[in-house]
């Protein structure tokens, strides 16, 4: 009986520090979430000088942008999330961002198109350890009122990371070739592991939900959390929305620097100063003001306004969107590519937010890694695979400009996204606030 009360300070006090430090963690994770995007994305920037020197097509540039990282970094984030509700987030986090930091590193290294492919594994392997347990941290340091705007925040490190994987990449490779670009992105990651081993706090499970108590022991099997998202129909139509919008983005994000090459005749280097950093930049702009607005929304109205939030302003974005793979000017495209930037890149702050927020407080980071799971299988998966397929196909009718049709094609499936998120809206209306 005495022990009781000591246990309690000592818990009070932990839950007091982790929630003074909210803001230095969250920045962490989010500093994490931008070198993962940038590790991710810096092969985009790199595509064309690869082709040439490893002598590659479209089809096997799509599998090494998509489908051979993906299937690696999809599912092994289920047993991740798995031991993430079990054990130390924080360490978890650490490991992977070492482990894919020394893989990008190691892509620079290859000499043909299967070393470069295991190596791309070996990055997906990695990845795949650091958002589930970011996305449970986040949710356990800000209450519901507040986590939209938390993620958005989160969510800046996809804009800005690879944003400026494309800067840094485009500018070493324009002066000493793909290989040093590769390790010049990768090899720092290792040292922001080894602070966030040292520095990062991890807070108790559920300590930012109203009336959580953590009981001993109470640790639900995979199988139970797989089972009750599939009982939650705004959850799985958020997850659709989120996987048909990461499909677009994926496939155009990764042959945009590619597009502008070929179609607009643009070098690397104008590419890396000119293209990245202003897509960067809007991208980090839209993603958190997005979550802000949506957080506002959300308090005033009802948290079913977020997701017609993100509807609404995809619609907005796609005219947009459309314009810069058609138009023939570049002022004109560089214009439109910019708002559509603004528009379309606040969805994942809400969408994960709100996935969290139906989530079973033991089971947030399994929702994240069920949910990854289908977004990268068949978003970052599918995507610029099947875009680097359809360029193959289209070549000898458009010639060059194939790539360009593709990248219009995959980009109309976005009234797809716009009507799982309409439903999910609908849904979360008829909960009970």
């Amino acid at each position: 009986m005495a022990t009781a009360p000591t246990m309690s300070i000592g818990q009070n006090e932990a839950d007091a520090r982790a929630l003074k430090r909210r803001g230095w963690t969250l920045a962490l994770l989010t500093l994490v979430y931008f070198f993962s995007f940038m590790d991710r994305y810096i092969l985009s920037i790199l595509l064309e000088q690869i082709k040439a020197d490893l002598n590659l097509n479209d089809t096997q540039l799509g599998l090494l942008s998509g489908l051979a990282f993906a299937v690696f970094y999809a599912t092994l984030g289920i047993p991740v999330a798995w031991l993430a509700d079990r054990g130390s987030r924080r360490n978890i986090i650490a490991i992977a961002l070492a482990l894919w930091s020394a893989m990008t590193a190691l892509c620079g290294t290859a000499q043909n198109f299967v070393q470069l492919l295991i190596y791309r594994i070996g990055v997906g392997v990695g990845e795949a350890g650091s958002s589930p347990p970011s996305h449970s941290i986040i949710a356990d340091l800000y209450p519901p009122e507040k986590r939209a705007g938390a993620m958005g925040i989160y969510a800046t490190g996809v804009v800005l990371g690879g944003g400026f994987g494309a800067i840094i990449g485009g500018l070493i490779a324009s002066a000493y070739g793909w290989r040093w670009a590769m390790a010049a992105v990768g090899l720092p990651g290792i040292i922001l592991a080894i602070v966030v081993r040292l520095v990062m706090v991890e807070p108790r499970r559920g300590l930012s939900d109203p009336g959580h108590v953590r009981h001993a022991g109470d640790m639900p099997p995979l199988s139970e959390g797989l089972r009750t998202l599939l009982q939650s129909p705004a959850a799985l139509h958020l997850i659709l929305g989120v996987t048909v919008t990461s499909l677009i983005g994926y496939a155009t994000a990764n042959f945009g620097p590619s597009f502008l090459q070929r179609s607009y005749d643009l070098t690397l280097r104008q590419v890396s100063l000119i293209y990245a950093p202003a897509i960067a930049l809007t991208g980090a702009l839209g993603g958190v003001v997005g979550g802000r607005l949506a957080d506002y929304l959300g308090r005033r109205y009802g948290l079913h306004l977020q997701g017609w939030l993100v509807a609404i302003l995809k619609l907005m974005a796609l005219p947009f969107t459309l314009t810069f793979y058609l138009s023939g000017n570049f002022t004109t495209g560089f214009v439109a590519i910019i708002l559509s930037t603004l528009l379309a890149s606040s969805y994942l702050g809400p969408s994960f937010a709100l996935i969290q927020g139906l989530a079973p407080t033991r089971m947030r980071a399994v929702w994240a890694a069920i949910t990854l799971l289908i977004i990268n299988l068949i978003g970052l998966g599918l995507g610029p695979s099947l875009v680097g397929i359809m360029s193959d196909l289209l070549k000898p009718r458009f010639g060059a400009e194939s790539l360009r049709y593709s990248l219009v094609i995959i980009s109309m499936a976005t009234p797809w996204a716009l009507f799982h998120y309409w439903r999910a809206g609908v849904l979360l209306k008829r909960m009970p606030r």
